[in-house]
């Protein structure tokens, strides 16, 4: 296969968003919006890619830190897309082949059709080919005038454009397909006479068409794949999208999901079959999810490994946790990040856990907090029950051993060990271990006044 490269534009601020954060770093879907086409390009087999970055470097750089195709080039002053893919010159020194352009605001675009770009680039030996769509309303979009034979004459910007090319409906992506010797040769032949006084990378049709080098377009069926993102409401109908797509391919997969519009699931989730996901849900964070399970209205989940069978019920709140099997969570119920449930554990509603280790059939069925705790087998924690891990200075570990029975409202002052098999009774403040097989019971000796009530009306 021959040689194929991608430039990503990425300098720009993006003064629409309104925003102190650039609009690549955006999120769309639980990736930043950059990460897509360089997804997209990596897919298609460019490598390297180059990143052309300039505000918030470091930032961009950072999304990509540890990538081995990945290069960055500078541009520091924003002169316009010609001037940004000549800033990438040096980082393709000595390449040799077919570069594609790419802009980082294209969160759409699929690798299929970039796949297929440079399919039909590559067959009809093209200098330039651009990728386009047709729209009922091209209005802000540069238009791609074509000759009698279908190749593609100029592009002319929409501030350029006299009235009979404003009629055009074929409109230019800003992505494209190069062949790497023509660009080299030709990138800083691109001048700035124009309304904006940048430098076009269109211009480099102009000069192919000027050389008698081939220069097509090729059109996408979907003009969705190359809407360009630059406000907060487009970024919103782009996340929209990229979700429908990403659902879509879960139920094909066996997924069930009651009302798909209203379920938000990230890239880089992983759901079985046979699983059952219920409206409002919020799913992200490399989250694996395994087959049979019912994840109910209301919840969100984050970075998470769910085992088979597992039902979280509503409005429960999931973060950097473990369930083996046929555990139940909720409703109403939060892990924080370090939980581990092993299998048939039951975490009730309104029970918060942390940096928790619960074995297997062990179960808090509600109004409880289990912090920096170690909880054995078949355990019983009843409600009500605090660990007290926190002295106002450090953190302090709780173990309760298998078969243990803690009775209603529980305060567990760690660090502090209760032995297997014992039973702590209801109301009870453990300061000290507590042996195995033991009863530990602590309470202040109830007194009663008789006739007290009716004197102190």
């Amino acid at each position: 296969m021959e040689s194929r490269a991608a430039v990503v534009l990425a300098a720009g601020k993006g003064t629409r968003m309104k925003s102190g954060v650039i609009k690549v770093l955006h999120a769309a879907a639980g990736l930043p919006m950059i990460a897509w086409p360089v997804a997209a390009a990596r897919e298609a087999g460019a490598d390297p890619i180059v990143l052309v970055i300039g505000h918030q470097a470091n930032a961009v750089q950072g999304v990509f830190r540890g990538a081995g195709d990945i290069r960055c080039a500078m541009q520091e002053e924003q002169l316009g897309t010609g001037h940004a893919v000549a800033c990438a010159l040096d980082a393709l020194a000595g390449f040799r082949g077919t570069v594609l352009i790419l802009c980082g605001d294209t969160p759409l675009l699929r690798p299929e059709t970039l796949t297929d770009l440079l399919k039909f680039h590559g067959d009809h030996s093209a200098a330039v080919t651009v990728l386009t769509a047709v729209m009922d309303d091209p209005y802000g979009y540069g238009r791609v005038v074509r000759d009698e034979n279908g190749r593609v004459t100029r592009i002319v910007e929409q501030k350029d454009a006299d009235p009979e090319e404003q009629d055009i409906r074929e409109i230019n992506s800003g992505i494209y397909c190069m062949e790497s010797a023509f660009l080299f040769d030709n990138i800083r032949s691109v001048g700035n006479d124009n309304a904006q006084q940048e430098y076009y990378l269109t211009d480099l049709v102009a000069l192919a068409v000027g050389k008698e080098l081939v220069c097509l377009a090729m059109s996408t069926a979907d003009a969705d794949e190359i809407m360009g993102v630059n406000d907060r409401a487009q970024l919103a109908d782009a996340a929209r999208v990229l979700r429908r797509r990403i659902n879509r391919e879960h139920m094909l997969s066996g997924v069930t999901m009651i009302d798909p519009e209203q379920t938000y699931i990230d890239h880089g989730v992983t759901i079985g079959s046979d699983t059952v996901i219920h409206p409002n849900c919020h799913i992200g964070g490399g989250t694996v999810i395994g087959s049979g399970c019912e994840i109910e209205q209301g919840v969100s989940i984050s970075d998470c490994r769910i085992g088979d069978g597992c039902h979280i019920k509503a409005g429960s709140v999931l973060e950097g946790s473990q369930l083996h099997q046929d555990v139940a969570v909720g409703p109403m119920a939060h892990l924080r990040p370090g939980t581990e449930l092993q299998s048939h554990v039951k975490i009730g509603n309104f029970v918060e856990t942390k940096k928790v280790l619960m074995g297997e059939g062990s179960k808090a069925s509600h109004l409880t907090y289990l912090g920096d705790a170690e909880i054995g087998r078949d355990v019983n924690i009843g409600c009500g029950t605090i660990t007290c891990n926190y002295d106002g200075v450090r953190k302090h570990r709780t173990v309760i051993g298998d078969g243990v029975f803690i009775g209603s409202d529980v305060q567990l002052v760690a660090p502090v060990t209760v032995g297997r098999n014992s039973l702590v009774a209801a109301g009870t403040t453990v300061t000290a271990d507590v042996p195995p097989d033991s009863l530990a019971i602590a309470r202040v000796p109830q007194v009663n006044k008789a006739g007290w009530r009716l004197r102190n009306k």
